[in-house]
C-alpha cells in the first residue's frame, strides 16, 4: 500500500509542480524577481545566466523534503521531495535542453505536441520586458497553438 501512495505522491507532486511553476514564473519570475530572470529574455547571452538561480531555488524544497523524510522515516516527504525533483529534471529536459538548446541534445522532433511547447514557449519570448507575457507553463499549453 505504501508503494501506491508513494507513487500516487510522486505523480500528485509532479502535476502540482506545473501550476507551481506556471504561477512563479507569471507572478515571481515576471515580477519582484526579474532582476534575476530578465536574462533569459535577452537575445544574447551566455551559457549562464541570472535566471539558472532558479535551479537551485527549486531543488531547495525538495532536498528539504528529501532530508526530512530520510530523518523521520516518512515515505510522504520523501515522495514529495521525488515529485518536485522528477519534475525539475523534465523541466531541465524540456525548457534547457529541448526547447532552448543550450545543451545539443536534440536535433530535431517529429512530435506535434513537442513543437507545440517550443512554440508557446518562443510566443512567450517575444516578449522582452515583463510585461504583456503569455504561455507561462511548460508543459500545459493554451489549445490555441495547436492550431
Amino acid at each position: 500500500m505504501e508503494i501506491f501512495i508513494s507513487l500516487s505522491l510522486v505523480v500528485a507532486t509532479f502535476l502540482f509542480m506545473e501550476f507551481v511553476a506556471w504561477f512563479t514564473h507569471k507572478y515571481i519570475m515576471h515580477g519582484f524577481l526579474w532582476v534575476l530572470h530578465k536574462d533569459h529574455h535577452q537575445k544574447e547571452h551566455g551559457f549562464f545566466e541570472k535566471n539558472d538561480v532558479f535551479f537551485i531555488i527549486f531543488a531547495i524544497p525538495s532536498i528539504t523534503l528529501f532530508a526530512l523524510g530520510a530523518e523521520y522515516t516518512s515515505y510522504v516527504l520523501f515522495s514529495i521531495g521525488l515529485g518536485i525533483l522528477v519534475y525539475g529534471i523534465a523541466y531541465f529536459l524540456v525548457h534547457e535542453v529541448f526547447i532552448h538548446k543550450r545543451l545539443k541534445w536534440f536535433k530535431s522532433t517529429n512530435s506535434r505536441y513537442l513543437s507545440v511547447l517550443r512554440k508557446a514557449h518562443y510566443s512567450h519570448h517575444k516578449h522582452l520586458g515583463k510585461e504583456d507575457g503569455e504561455s507561462f507553463g511548460m508543459l500545459i499549453v493554451n489549445s490555441k497553438y495547436f492550431k
